[in-house]
């Protein structure tokens, strides 16, 4: 029983931390990368596709992409597509291909994307934190359904709460890793 609800909870904790690396490649540093256009959609004949789907994306260097569409003819859509969503940056269309050049992050807008890190950050450690009282939940209820002694809920409390501790320390690593890119020039 308290093995089944710590896995159960370490995994609720590893969708938690990936759920974060996720949200976090979406925050772009001064480096283009190719995950910062993820959110951007096309309308590929009447369907709303990720851009990734309908061009080929590249970095020709850490400042700007190169986006190839499959078809010639969506480039106005990827276009458009683009200048529409929030990235910050203004497509420049040559006919073939259209190429996106990452803008200087000033030193205002790094405190502000510092400041969206921690909340995505802080959220995630809210999610872990959720996580272990499902599992404390869980064991309490064997506790008192008498499947579990009071021993091995107590040992069972300490696993999870361990448990948690690495998961907030993983967590903290990964924002460090990222407040540290955003702020390097």
């Amino acid at each position: 029983m308290t093995e089944e609800t710590k896995k159960v909870a370490q995994e609720k904790m590893e969708k938690s931390l990936l759920a974060l690396q996720n949200e976090l490649k979406k925050i772009r540093t001064g480096r283009a990368q190719v995950s910062m256009l993820d959110n951007i959609r096309v309308n590929y004949y009447g369907n709303m596709s990720p851009l990734n789907q309908v061009a080929a994306i590249s970095c020709p260097d850490a400042k700007s992409f190169l986006i190839a569409p499959w078809e010639g003819s969506i480039l106005k859509e990827i276009e458009s597509s683009i200048v529409k969503s929030d990235i910050g940056m203004t497509p420049m269309n040559d006919g073939k291909v259209i190429r996106l050049k990452v803008p200087d992050l000033t030193e205002e807008r790094r405190k502000d994307l510092v400041k969206q890190t921690k909340k995505i950050v802080e959220e995630a450690r809210v999610a872990v934190r959720m996580a272990r009282r499902d599992a404390n939940e869980e064991t309490k209820k064997a506790l008192k359904d008498k499947q579990i002694s009071e021993d091995e809920a107590k040992k069972s409390e300490t696993e999870i709460q361990k448990l948690t501790d690495e998961y907030i320390k993983k967590v903290d690593a990964i924002s460090d890793e990222k407040e540290k890119s955003i702020l390097t020039i």
